[in-house]
């Protein structure tokens, strides 16, 4: 049922490759609806986000509202037959997704019901979880709550962060989908009701979330970094300085040079770290540059 009138609702990375695939899959997109470009970088400079910028490549219908009920009108008047949403990152509003005939599905990074919310990647391997997944679920007024169409795991790589999870899943998001997608338009899938005794959440992260607590181990250090890259960074204070920690790795025996700190237990090995204003480097660079300095004065944050 390709000829099925799409409306697709998107904004974040995540939702890329999946209105890729709908549209290289020959799927009818009749309407893409993305949030309004926001100021990004130091500059502050109005950029577009990814499902924008596909939809202009593909010469698609294209909105950009600040709220979805301002086109709601809209939406109903072209009659669409599904609702495809994934990262937009706004709530969209039961008189929304009362209009297509087949609902609102949702592609959700993660195993519902566990880690509703936004931060379902982020919190993940923040965890220390062993693997993650991705959820195709019908959308109710309830975030994050409708009933499961299906699921699909993954497997984390100890080496992963949350870029490189992000893309894994967005390629399985855009794969699966088209899996799934006939059987469901053809009535075929049988929904799932979440298990609400399993349910957890996740919360909205800020740049604070990423000072590292040096009280911890180096293994749940290790896992912050990861799960905070590239943003909102995992990152200390030096002499007044603020030091993002790109890369590390938890170790058991101190090595020789200068780029390990003892943190619980074993030692945190910093491969990659970057000073507020510089280029990133390594771990042994930057002690290097303060040949005053002491390891262990990474370990002095503010109140």
């Amino acid at each position: 049922m390709t000829d099925s009138k799409i409306i697709f609702i998107g904004t974040g990375q995540f939702a890329g490759p999946i209105l890729e695939n709908l549209i290289k899959n020959r799927y009818n997109i009749i309407r893409v609806i993305t949030a309004p470009d926001k100021p990004v970088g130091r500059r502050q400079e109005l950029t577009a986000s990814a499902v924008k910028e596909i939809a202009l490549r593909h010469k698609l219908f294209l909105s950009q509202p600040e709220k979805l009920i301002e086109v709601k009108s809209e939406i109903s008047a072209v009659k669409p037959d599904l609702v495809v949403s994934a990262a937009y990152g706004k709530i969209i509003p039961k008189e929304v997704l009362d209009i297509p005939h087949f609902g609102c599905l949702n592609l959700h990074p993660s195993l519902l019901p566990k880690y509703r919310g936004p931060s379902p990647i982020q919190t993940t391997i923040l965890n220390g979880d062993q693997k993650t997944g991705l959820t195709i679920m019908l959308m109710d007024e309830k975030i994050d709550h409708g009933p499961i169409v299906a699921q699909k795991e993954l497997k984390i790589m100890t080496d992963d962060n949350s870029q490189t999870l992000e893309k894994k899943l967005a390629q399985l998001a855009a794969d699966f989908l088209i899996e799934i997608l006939p059987d469901y338009l053809h009535g075929k899938i049988k929904l799932k009701p979440q298990d609400e005794s399993q349910v957890s959440y996740t919360k909205i992260l800020t740049k604070q979330d990423g000072q590292i607590n040096w009280q911890k181990s180096a293994g749940q250090i290790v896992r912050q970094v990861r799960a905070f890259y590239p943003w909102p960074g995992a990152w200390t204070e030096f002499n007044g300085l603020r030091v993002k920690i790109l890369k590390a790795k938890a170790i058991k025996n101190s090595p020789t040079g200068e780029a390990a700190l003892p943190a619980g237990q074993g030692f945190l090995l910093l491969e990659t770290v970057q000073p507020a204003g510089k280029k990133p480097m390594t771990g042994q660079e930057f002690f290097r540059g303060h040949p005053g300095a002491k390891k262990t004065d990474l370990r002095i944050t503010p109140n």
